[in-house]
Protein backbone atom coordinates (compact mmCIF):
# COMPACT_ATOMS: atom_id res chain seq x y z
CA UNK A 1 0.00 0.00 0.00
CA UNK A 2 1.03 3.34 -0.36
CA UNK A 3 1.05 6.45 1.30
CA UNK A 4 -2.02 8.77 1.05
CA UNK A 5 -1.48 11.86 -0.75
CA UNK A 6 -2.18 15.19 1.72
CA UNK A 7 -5.06 17.10 0.29
CA UNK A 8 -4.01 20.48 -0.49
CA UNK A 9 -5.33 22.54 2.44
CA UNK A 10 -7.48 25.62 2.06
CA UNK A 11 -6.64 28.57 3.14
CA UNK A 12 -8.47 29.80 6.52
CA UNK A 13 -10.90 32.48 6.06
CA UNK A 14 -10.97 34.59 9.03
CA UNK A 15 -14.48 35.11 10.59
CA UNK A 16 -14.39 37.57 13.22
CA UNK A 17 -17.06 38.08 15.16
CA UNK A 18 -19.29 41.15 14.88
CA UNK A 19 -19.85 42.60 18.32
CA UNK A 20 -23.53 43.14 19.30
CA UNK A 21 -24.01 46.79 19.95
CA UNK A 22 -24.83 47.52 23.85
CA UNK A 23 -25.40 51.06 24.15
CA UNK A 24 -29.04 51.85 21.39
CA UNK A 25 -31.18 54.79 20.45
CA UNK A 26 -33.79 55.80 22.81
CA UNK A 27 -37.54 55.20 21.39
CA UNK A 28 -38.75 58.42 23.51
CA UNK A 29 -36.49 61.18 22.94
CA UNK A 30 -34.42 59.35 19.66
CA UNK A 31 -30.87 60.23 21.13
CA UNK A 32 -28.45 57.93 19.88
CA UNK A 33 -26.79 55.20 22.38
CA UNK A 34 -28.02 56.61 25.18
CA UNK A 35 -30.06 53.34 26.21
CA UNK A 36 -27.97 51.14 28.28
CA UNK A 37 -28.83 47.39 29.14
CA UNK A 38 -27.51 46.32 32.65
CA UNK A 39 -27.71 41.97 32.90
CA UNK A 40 -27.95 40.85 35.95
CA UNK A 41 -27.66 37.26 35.25
CA UNK A 42 -27.19 35.70 38.98
CA UNK A 43 -30.38 37.17 39.98
CA UNK A 44 -32.16 36.60 36.32
CA UNK A 45 -32.96 40.58 35.79
CA UNK A 46 -32.45 43.15 33.03
CA UNK A 47 -32.88 46.74 32.90
CA UNK A 48 -32.67 49.04 30.41
CA UNK A 49 -31.94 52.63 31.12
CA UNK A 50 -31.61 55.66 29.18
CA UNK A 51 -29.81 58.14 30.57
CA UNK A 52 -31.09 61.46 28.57
CA UNK A 53 -34.68 61.23 29.45
CA UNK A 54 -34.85 58.40 32.42
CA UNK A 55 -36.75 56.30 30.49
CA UNK A 56 -36.66 52.76 32.69
CA UNK A 57 -37.90 49.07 31.82
CA UNK A 58 -37.07 45.37 33.54
CA UNK A 59 -37.90 42.13 32.47
CA UNK A 60 -36.45 38.37 32.66
CA UNK A 61 -33.38 37.66 31.84
CA UNK A 62 -31.79 34.08 30.93
CA UNK A 63 -28.39 33.17 30.51
CA UNK A 64 -28.75 33.51 27.07
CA UNK A 65 -30.32 37.13 26.99
CA UNK A 66 -28.20 39.82 24.89
CA UNK A 67 -28.24 43.18 25.73
CA UNK A 68 -30.01 43.81 22.00
CA UNK A 69 -32.71 41.03 22.75
CA UNK A 70 -33.69 43.02 25.92
CA UNK A 71 -33.95 46.38 23.89
CA UNK A 72 -36.58 44.22 20.92
CA UNK A 73 -38.18 43.17 24.01
CA UNK A 74 -38.88 47.23 25.17
CA UNK A 75 -39.92 47.94 21.81
CA UNK A 76 -42.53 45.09 21.53
CA UNK A 77 -43.66 46.06 25.04
CA UNK A 78 -44.14 49.78 24.17
CA UNK A 79 -45.81 49.22 20.59
CA UNK A 80 -47.91 46.21 22.37
CA UNK A 81 -48.84 49.45 24.95
CA UNK A 82 -49.41 51.90 22.57
CA UNK A 83 -51.60 49.20 20.59
CA UNK A 84 -53.77 48.14 23.90
CA UNK A 85 -54.17 51.87 24.55
CA UNK A 86 -57.53 54.07 23.04
CA UNK A 87 -56.66 55.66 20.24
CA UNK A 88 -58.65 58.80 21.23
CA UNK A 89 -59.16 59.80 24.71
CA UNK A 90 -61.92 62.15 25.84
CA UNK A 91 -61.46 65.81 27.04
CA UNK A 92 -61.87 65.98 30.10
CA UNK A 93 -64.09 69.52 30.63
CA UNK A 94 -63.44 71.66 33.44
CA UNK A 95 -65.47 72.09 36.39
CA UNK A 96 -66.51 75.23 35.51
CA UNK A 97 -67.47 74.22 31.61
CA UNK A 98 -69.54 71.43 33.39
CA UNK A 99 -71.67 73.81 35.88
CA UNK A 100 -72.19 76.47 32.71
CA UNK A 101 -73.38 73.41 30.57
CA UNK A 102 -75.58 72.75 32.86
CA UNK A 103 -76.86 76.04 33.66
CA UNK A 104 -77.53 76.70 30.35
CA UNK A 105 -79.51 73.20 29.72
CA UNK A 106 -81.83 74.48 32.87
CA UNK A 107 -82.61 77.80 31.42
CA UNK A 108 -83.68 76.11 28.12
CA UNK A 109 -86.07 73.86 29.60
CA UNK A 110 -88.55 76.79 30.80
Amino acid sequence: MGKRKKAAKKPQQSRQKVPLDTAFTCIFCHHDKSVTVRLDRKEAVAQLVCRVCDQRWQSKATHLTEPVDIYSEWIDATEAAQHDAPAVRPAAASSSRAVAAAASEDSDDD
